[in-house]
């Protein structure tokens, strides 16, 4: 049986996952419902055996396969290639969608359309750049492409299916039994769909075990061949999947000493909620530290006053070593990323904690107050923190519920004397102090 919710379900483990950075794209329709198009290539420039291709651009929906269906009833796509341009969506629309091209006996690829000012309306002239991307589940409709190309420029990504209401901020949201089941229909019919299509299971095997929290997979070159993603052969070399190269390793006199900071509390997984530290009023939220599913930790997000105009955070984390996953020496960067705004954090201390395969890591920062507002401001929003050691890399993405309702109280508490901040009573400090 396979398994899903990795904080439910004991997952098998995968090689670390790539972080991979958004591709800037020419327009919006990638988040529009699919359209399906007919262009060709203009006959001045170099063009292979197959000029004539369909782009599939945009959102997969349950209307989606109709919407094929019918574009295929009025157009004659014999010997087409479907170009796909996707950030993914419905688990049933894509594999709907899937057996319509596969019954039309098509072959598939990853590109991006770009029209020229040339051409008619029945067939408009356009180039089909690589530089496309197919995420979630648009991996599994290239697998219908009876022949499947995928350019090295081109990038496929894929990660854990989950109930789209809950994706935003998956720990902190509750799931029913009728929940699973959903979830689980949904993992069945696509391991039934990925043999269908001739491809290997491993490919499910491997998304279901990248969760919402972190970056989706980029498949390399090796995964696309050995799982079957790709039937075509590339004719020039893969480019790196790997979004940053890796860090330098840190050196002894970069560590400080473990500072008190870093000793666990009890915070909330649940939601962003108001504590007590150190006679401080700050707000703070705890997530767990995965690699594609398997966890290795957890760590403390914490924002404090600070000067006009900013917030202090600090980032504390435990990390263990598990099968797989040795511990690095120290973590040499951390940073986050919120409101369209990447900020470093310092890394204060990064060395061995109370037991030996456990490494405990302080990062502090100064932040700018928009970021914090802008991330709790009304709506889902996340933040990705990542964090860089010696061949070890994780990205964790983490919600904002609870922070619009409590973000206004810390505001109005940095407002007061320093020493009049401390205002949390007696009997509720620690832990869940106002979580609820």
């Amino acid at each position: 049986m396979i398994r899903f919710l990795a904080f439910m379900f004991a997952l098998a483990l995968a090689a670390p996952a790539s972080l991979v950075p958004p591709r800037a794209h020419a327009s919006s329709d990638r988040a529009l419902p699919m359209r399906f198009e007919i262009y060709r290539q203009n006959p001045a420039d170099a063009c292979a055996s197959k000029c004539t291709w369909i782009s599939a651009r945009g959102a997969i929906t349950a209307d989606t396969p109709h919407n094929f269906k019918l574009f295929a009833q009025s157009h004659d796509l014999q010997g087409l290639t479907v170009a796909l341009d996707s950030d993914g969506g419905s688990v049933l629309g894509a594999i709907r969608l899937g057996r319509e091209i596969r019954k039309l006996n098509l072959d598939t690829t990853v590109g991006r359309t770009v029209e020229l000012d040339v051409g008619d309306a029945h067939a408009p002239y356009a180039s089909l750049s690589p530089r496309a991307d197919c995420q979630s589940m648009c991996a599994f409709v290239l697998l219908a492409g009876v022949h499947r190309a995928i350019p090295p420029e081109a990038r496929v990504m894929v990660h854990q299916i989950w109930l789209g209401d809950r994706r935003e901020d998956p720990t902190a949201a509750n799931y029913s039994a009728e929940d699973l089941v959903l979830v689980q229909h949904d993992i069945g019919s696509l391991a039934q769909y990925t043999i269908e299509m001739g491809a290997s299971i491993d490919m499910l095997d491997l998304s279901l075990r990248i969760p919402p929290w972190e970056p989706m997979h980029l498949l390399t070159e090796d995964e696309l061949r050995r799982m079957h993603v790709a039937t075509e052969t590339p004719t020039q070399a893969p480019s790196a999947t790997v979004a940053a190269s890796p860090p330098a390793a840190a050196t002894a006199s970069s560590i400080a000493p473990a500072l008190n900071a870093a000793r666990p509390t009890a915070i909330s997984e649940q939601r962003w909620a108001m504590i007590d530290r150190a006679g401080s009023a700050v707000l703070a939220r705890r997530h767990p530290l995965t690699i594609e599913g398997d966890e290795i930790g957890s760590f403390d997000l914490v924002v404090a006053c600070g000067n006009a105009g900013s917030y202090d955070m600090s980032y504390t984390e435990r990390r263990r070593a598990v099968s797989q996953h040795p511990l690095p020496a120290a973590l040499t960067d951390v940073s986050v990323t919120a409101a369209n705004k990447t900020v470093p954090l310092k890394v204060v201390s990064s060395q061995a904690g109370d037991q030996s395969d456990e490494l405990v890591t302080l990062a502090t920062a100064t932040v700018p107050a928009a970021l914090i507002s802008g991330f709790a401001a009304a709506g889902n929003h996340s933040l990705m923190i990542t964090t860089q050691g010696a061949a070890t890399m994780t990205g964790i993405r983490l919600g904002n519920t609870g922070a619009m309702a409590s973000l206004p109280r810390l505001a109005a508490r940095c407002l007061k004397p320093l020493g009049d901040r401390a205002d949390l009573s007696a009997g509720k400090v620690g832990g869940l102090a106002l979580a609820k």
